[in-house]
């Protein structure tokens, strides 16, 4: 199945697969991609839901500016929301741009109903383009499912690139594993996520044209007030195979320690490369500890290495779970779950 990205590589550079794209891991993240891709093909891809025709540039949606449901901003109007993109206001950062928190009423646009939304900038000076951002316009313009992140609106204008999506008042996965020092996600709550997750990449890869999702870790799955959980960030998405078609070939994108070895090796990628991505969360929100971590023994850098051979022991496996969950779960309920992670970071997954 091919082998997966070493632990000598430090996370914070750039590494180089093995069709020789060359990607930055961002110190500092947050609902955005690590890893600069080329999306869009051709400029008759059909949407995966509607039969819609997928934008080929930022030219096609400036001649069509009422793109599917979307609204369309001016770049005053997100100033305005931002309260000027104050400091206050950032939410997080990373290889598309900045974050914001924002308020969309009728100071903003007359007769709106208010609504609090984010507010995300593309950096003209950053690891992600034109491309990523078309992506996700094209994506979640068109794709609706509760465990979805909603895209509201865009703003494209003159060098201004801007979208506009539902706020998710619990942050991150990431957040409330690895950053928050507060009350920690019990049992019940991973579950949940973990569930409500999985039936968002199964939209994705059952719909009429599957999509491959391809950025599948912590950072990217938001958690509303309820901690009902949902997928964000599809730059780097890309339409899956097709009728008899077992695999779209692709350069080689994503972050450290979720990528599936077979992609990484080969190039082709299938449902199963997000797959592999899951089973990588679920391990960290079943044992607490990071995809990738320099911070501990080297043998321990790699969740997955390291923690493969354990999860089929029991006695092992209930010995390295979250210890901070401790007493909020039943053995055969872990178990179960360890099983599920086991299956999808296999090297021969069994049906």
């Amino acid at each position: 199945m091919g082998i997966c990205f070493s632990s000598e590589y430090d996370a914070n550079h750039s590494f180089q697969t093995t069709k020789g794209e060359i990607g930055q891991y961002p110190t500092k993240e947050k609902c955005t991609s690590p890893i600069k891709p080329r999306i869009m093909e051709s400029p008759h891809m059909k949407s995966p839901r509607n039969g819609m025709v997928i934008k080929k540039d930022v030219k096609d949606l400036r001649k069509n500016p009422g793109y599917g449901n979307l609204d369309v901003f001016t770049y005053e109007e997100m100033r305005i929301a931002t309260k000027v993109f104050r400091p206050d206001q950032v939410l997080g950062e990373g290889g598309f741009g900045i974050v914001y928190k924002g308020v969309i009423d009728e100071n903003v646009r007359p007769c709106y109903s208010k609504i609090q939304v984010a507010i995300k900038e593309l950096d003209p000076e950053g690891i992600q383009g034109d491309r990523e951002w078309l992506t996700e316009v094209n994506y979640l313009g068109q794709l609706q499912h509760p465990n979805l992140v909603k895209l509201i609106g865009y703003c494209c204008e003159e060098d201004h690139r801007l979208l506009v999506y539902e706020y998710m008042p619990s942050g991150s996965l990431e957040d409330h594993l690895f950053r928050r020092a507060s009350a920690t996600l019990n049992w019940s709550k991973r579950m949940k996520i973990a569930l409500h997750a999985a039936k968002g990449l199964a939209f994705l890869h059952d719909a009429e044209r599957p999509v491959i999702y391809r950025d599948f870790k912590t950072s990217n799955i938001l958690l509303d007030a309820e901690f009902n959980a949902k997928l964000s960030d599809f730059g780097l998405a890309k339409d899956g195979p097709m009728g008899d078609q077992t695999h779209v070939s692709t350069r080689v994108m994503g972050t450290y320690g979720y990528a599936a070895p077979e992609y990484i090796m080969t190039g082709h990628l299938t449902a199963r490369s997000d797959i592999y991505g899951f089973g990588v969360v679920l391990l960290e929100m079943l044992i607490g500890r990071k995809a990738m971590d320099k911070s501990r023994p080297s043998h321990e850098h790699n969740l997955v290495d390291w923690a493969r051979p354990l999860l089929t022991h029991d006695k092992k496996l209930l010995k390295i779970l979250d210890p901070r969950m401790e007493g909020q779960y039943s053995s055969k309920e872990a178990i179960k779950a360890a099983n599920l992670a086991h299956q999808c970071i296999s090297q021969k997954p069994e049906r």
